[in-house]
Order: structure tokens, then C-alpha cells, then sequence
């Protein structure tokens, strides 16, 4: 190599990138929020023109809401007077004081005074038993699911309905509200999927009377509206159980609701398990596996990961049921509130309406957080099923 032919190389070498260049910024095509409105509104045609319908109804119905709930609502009164039209203020909108008023009878019904605390610490230790439960990083899970289905139903029996030892009892017939919602919610939500299961493998049975059994109680069960089993439980049960024996009205309630949302459960459970391909079974049974543990250990969990929607699904319409219980005599959130908004102290034009804002709100709380977590829960699972 000549002199001249070596400085040409090196004169080249100077030009050369010798620290690496710093990463960039993605184009805002394709990531941010102008990128996410691009994907998922204006992405076609139908898109736009269902967001812009969809813009639209929002303008009309928020503004009207947020007049009626907050700018022209009653925050502050005694009685009916704060929430009536008058020349100084004659637009009148929620009547918040009427829930103030009432509040603690929507919580608790008819529940004496005095024992409300009881239905405080129920509502504590329920919510420690789903956070322990539900919370993946929780310590000892374990604990927490004993805790969840044994310990917690005793504790909370003998705290609400009293007459052991020092506690006062109290009658059924006096709970309500909120608590009433809540406990045959919880005990529907509790019993309706084992119960549901089994109503399922029973069906699947190669045992005669097993599957005609089961296949005849969810025929039957589904062929009827929850309301019929709730008047069946209220009113046929007492007719064929003597009077000492015969169950109280939320005992009614609950095992009615626990059967009726079995039933649709198991036919959940039934499709997933009709979902799971047969090289399933017949790898868990060339491996040695016997019924049970091929069902524990391969079959179901595959078949409830598959349903997990339609499971919560089912939790949320049973969840919104739980109004019905006032077929039975007993007064739920909803019936609380129909009883307190006829009060003369309260009758106003918008008391109704307030009372019924407050129940949505607290149905749609439950019912979305309900979904949030089966979505997330759905794509925790759904990880490993990802190429």
C-alpha cells in the first residue's frame, strides 16, 4: 500500500460514527395518545361515525347530569322544604340531605342502634377475607382461604344474629340495606360455584342416576325465574316443614339464590369443560391418573380459566338479583330506599331520584370491580397461551 493509498484510509477512518447514536423517540404515529385515538376510534369509516355519535351523546347527557347532581342539588336541609321548588330556587336537583338523613338506614335496615357495631366489624373482616384472598402477593394465601370459608362465616353468624353468651339477638327480619345485599351476595357468590361444579361433573356422569338427577335439577331451576324460587322458598317450604323447623325469611332467601345461581353455574362449568380438548383426558389417564385427580389437577382448572367471564358474568346478574330478596319480606338496598323516599319528612319531587342514583352507584362499584379483576385475572392467566 502506497502513502497516499494509507492517508485515503485514514481520512476515511475519521469520518466513521465511533460513539453509538442515542435511541430515538418511537414516531407519535405509532405510540401516544393521538396513536391510541387513530387505532381505536378513527381507525375506519364505522369507527368515526360511531365516535362522533358517541361524543355527542356524552355532550347532551353529561352536562344535564352534573346540573341535576352537583349545580343545582340540595346539599344542606332538615327536611322536604330544602328540596322543593321555590321562587328563589326553582331548579331543583338531587336531594342530598334526604341520603344524608337516611343513610345509616339504607347501611342497616332496621338493625338496633346500639348492635350496629357488630355489623361494622362484619363488613371489616369481609373485606380483609377478599383482599387476603384475591391480593396474589398476600402472605400465606392458605391461611387466608381457611380464614375466607371457615372461620369468617362462624364468626360472622354469630356476630350478626347474636344470642350466644353476651350478644343480644337479633332478628332477622330487622337487618336491611346494604347488609342484607351484601350477605346474600356473598353467600350466593360462595356456594352457587362448588355447588356448581358438582352440578356439572354430575351431569358429565356416566352414572345414570347421578345425571338424570342433576340434569333435572338445572332444567328445572333454569326453567323458572328467580322470582318463582324465591316464592317457592318463602311460601311452599313452610307448608311441608313444621313450624319449629321451618327456616326464617333470609335462610329462605339465601338457599334459594344459592340453588338458582348453582344451576346457571353449572352450565358455565359444563361449557368449559365440553371446551377442553380430549388429548387432555386421555394424557391424564395414560399417565395414571384416577377421576379425581385428573378433574382437580388437569381438567378443571383448564375449564374454569377458559370460563372466567362467564363466571363473573354470572356473579354480577346475581349480584343485581339480590333485589328480589323483598319477595321474601326482607328489605335490600333498593327496598330501603322505596321505604325511606315515601317518608312525608322527605317527600319532594327529586327524593326519588337521588335514592336511586345512590343504589346505581353502589351496584355499578361491585359489579365493575368485579369485572376489572376477572380481566385482569383473565390475562394473568392467559400469559402462557401467547406465542
Amino acid at each position: 500500500m502506497t502513502m497516499s493509498e494509507g492517508q485515503l484510509a485514514i481520512d476515511d477512518i475519521r469520518y466513521l460514527q465511533r460513539e453509538a447514536i442515542a435511541p430515538q423517540p418511537p414516531p407519535a404515529s405509532i405510540v401516544g395518545p393521538w396513536a391510541w385515538i387513530r387505532a381505536n376510534l378513527l381507525s375506519s369509516p364505522f369507527n368515526i361515525a360511531m365516535t362522533i355519535i358517541i361524543v355527542l351523546l356524552i355532550l347532551w347527557i353529561v352536562p344535564e347530569l352534573l346540573k341535576f347532581l352537583v349545580f343545582d342539588a340540595a346539599w344542606t336541609g332538615q327536611n322536604r322544604e330544602a328540596c322543593i321548588y321555590t321562587a328563589q330556587h326553582p331548579d331543583v336537583g338531587a336531594c342530598w340531605p334526604f341520603i344524608a338523613d337516611r343513610w345509616s338506614y339504607f347501611v342497616y335496615g332496621s338493625y338496633p342502634i346500639p348492635e350496629r357495631w357488630r355489623v361494622n366489624v362484619f363488613f371489616l373482616m369481609l373485606a380483609i377475607g377478599i383482599v387476603w384472598l384475591l391480593w396474589l402477593n398476600a402472605p400465606r394465601r392458605d391461611i387466608g382461604a381457611v380464614y375466607f370459608f371457615i372461620v369468617m362465616p362462624v364468626c360472622s353468624f354469630i356476630l350478626l344474629n347474636g344470642g350466644f353468651g353476651l350478644l343480644y339477638r337479633v332478628d332477622t327480619s330487622l337487618w336491611g340495606g346494604i347488609l342484607v345485599t351484601i350477605v346474600v351476595a356473598s353467600v350466593g357468590i360462595v356456594v352457587s360455584l362448588p355447588l356448581g361444579i358438582l352440578l356439572a361433573l354430575g351431569r358429565r356422569s356416566r352414572m345414570p342416576m347421578v345425571k338424570t338427577l342433576s340434569v333435572m335439577f338445572i332444567e328445572f331451576v333454569r326453567g323458572v325465574p328467580l322470582i318463582t324460587v324465591l316464592f317457592m322458598a318463602s311460601v311452599m317450604l313452610p307448608l311441608f316443614v313444621p313450624d319449629e323447623y321451618s327456616p326464617d325469611k333470609l335462610l329462605r332467601a339465601l338457599i334459594g339464590i344459592a340453588l338458582f345461581a348453582s344451576a346457571y353455574m353449572a352450565e358455565v362449568v359444563r361449557a368449559g369443560l365440553a371446551a377442553i380438548p380430549k388429548g387432555q383426558f386421555e394424557g391424564a389417564m395414560a399417565v395414571g391418573l384416577g377421576y379425581r385427580q385428573m378433574m382437580q389437577l388437569i381438567i378443571l382448572p383448564q375449564a374454569l380459566k377458559i370460563t372466567i367471564p362467564n363466571i363473573v358474568n354470572t356473579y354480577i346478574g346475581m349480584f343485581k338479583d339480590t333485589t328480589l330478596v323483598f319477595i321474601v319480606g326482607l328489605f335490600d338496598l333498593v327496598k330501603t330506599i322505596e321505604v325511606a323516599r315515601i317518608d312525608p319528612q322527605w317527600a319532594a319531587p327529586t327524593t326519588s331520584t337521588t335514592g336511586y342514583v345512590v343504589a346505581a352507584a353502589f351496584y355499578f362499584v361491585f359489579c365493575y370491580g368485579m369485572s376489572r379483576y376477572a380481566r385482569a385475572t383473565e390475562a394473568r392467566l392467559s400469559k402462557a397461551d401467547k406465542r
